[in-house]
């Protein structure tokens, strides 16, 4: 092959990782601005006191996660990139505008409309990762994976910022604007996808596609849960994300404290803001300035084993924050514990793809998906509880799952080759499993 065509490529590809990118963050900022906020406006509607319905309204999101994001990955094997990523996009903006609706109402059934519509079009985020996976080279699929971190960290950065800002004042309801400024981001995206994104697939390929696969089957999965080394890094994902949720989904109230008794945090809901936007610099100070520049130095394996390490630490800090209630000591937990989830979420992402067909990676990253949004229901729905029970409970026990975590990314890491380089006798092992 010529190098004319491959510089080409190359080219190209940096156009579109840079499109894909801005897409990504700029739906990241709604999403951003409303995720701080969410369990203070369902505490402000009247939930029950054992946080039962408040958890479900958290998980609501994850859970069409979990149902949508293999069916988007199986349709834009099928359709392509694009179309999907633009269907998720007008479905942000529907939602977000009827998230600030039923903020404005006051209305919980509303509210988790919203949150289940926005969890079936925020699900295309594996069409995002499968779009990354198209564009990079074997050799670069790690940094690429660290991208879309990337995009994360900074809409989790500047969108609760902007929800901040959106906030009339610093007590009391937040109001609607949050919602409607989110559903005004997503319109933004959508307008840029609709311009600049290109189809990542050729088009023989999404034909090929097209006639391969009608359906998300049974025989699939199993083809996918089949291969060890996939199987072992879809368990180590689920164990790694949940313990993750216990932390995410718990720390909006833990430090609002409005609805937790001898709670020693106060934050006012832009405190809340602020804090969640310290999150979001810090995942994208580590992913852009640390985890990409030694992806391709650093074994995946090694990078999510140190950061599952990091994150054990965290949260027992977290723990002693709570006990001691220092603001310095929770500060630091978060910036150790956010740090080290920058580093196994792309580097497992960057395994898995690496070790999938490539005419299935749509399909198989829409599994890895569904397998985070399992773990986040799972951590959401019982994260609350929880924090009701005991402040320190949902930090205890995300630590110790991290530990079984560790062990699962080890094991799986060092359990598979790439695609390519599969032997034929691995090949045929797999197909008798």
């Amino acid at each position: 092959m010529s190098s004319a065509p491959a510089d080409k490529i190359e080219t190209t590809s940096r156009g579109s990782l840079a499109v894909v990118f801005l897409t990504v963050f700029i739906d990241l900022l709604g999403f951003g601005i409303v995720l701080p906020l969410l369990p203070i406006y369902a505490a402000q509607f009247g939930v029950d006191e054992h946080g039962i319905e408040l958890g479900l309204l958290m998980a609501s999101f994850s859970a069409m996660q979990f149902l949508f994001a293999p069916l988007w990955g199986l349709l834009s094997d099928r359709i392509g990139r694009r179309p999907v990523i633009m269907i998720g996009l007008s479905g942000s903006v529907i939602f977000y505008a009827i998230f600030g609706i039923a903020t404005e109402w006051q209305c919980i059934w509303l509210l988790f409309v919203a949150r289940i519509g926005a969890g079936i079009a925020g699900a295309t985020i594996s069409t995002a990762q499968a779009y990354i996976a198209d564009t990079t080279s074997l050799e670069n699929r790690s940094k690429g994976m660290a991208l879309i971190g990337m995009a994360f960290g900074l809409g989790f950065t500047f969108g609760p910022l902007l929800g901040f800002l959106a906030a009339p004042s610093g007590e009391g309801d937040p109001g609607p604007w949050p919602g409607y400024v989110a559903a005004i981001l997503s319109a933004g995206a959508l307008i840029l996808a609709w311009f600049k994104l290109p189809e990542s697939m050729p088009r023989d390929s999404a034909v090929r596609s097209s006639n391969t696969h009608r359906g998300l089957s049974l025989g699939s999965l199993r083809t996918a849960l089949g291969t060890k080394s996939i199987r072992g890094l879809l368990i180590a994902f689920f164990v790694c994300v949940f313990s993750f949720a216990n932390f995410e989904t718990t720390l909006g109230m833990m430090i609002h404290g409005s609805r937790l008794p001898g709670s020693p945090f106060h934050f006012s809901f832009r405190a809340v803001c602020l804090t969640f936007a310290f999150i979001g610099a810090t995942l994208a100070i580590v992913q852009g300035g640390i985890v990409r520049r030694l992806a391709g130095r650093v074994s995946e394996g090694t990078l999510a084993a140190t950061g599952g390490i990091a994150q054990i630490i965290g949260f027992l800090l977290i723990a002693a924050a709570v006990n001691t209630g220092s603001t310095g000591v929770l500060f630091l937990a978060l910036a150790i514990i956010v740090g080290g989830f920058a580093f196994v979420t792309p580097s497992l992402n960057s395994l898995l793809s690496r070790r999938s067909d490539p005419e299935k990676q749509g399909e198989i990253l829409g599994l890895a998906q569904s397998v985070n949004s399992m773990a986040r229901i799972v951590g959401s729905g019982l994260g609350i509880p929880l924090l009701m029970i005991s402040m320190t409970l949902p930090a205890y026990v995300a630590a110790g799952l991290m530990a079984v975590g560790v062990v699962l990314v080890i094991a799986a890491a060092r359990g598979g080759s790439d695609f390519e380089t599969e032997t034929p006798s691995e090949a045929a092992e797999t197909e008798t499993i």
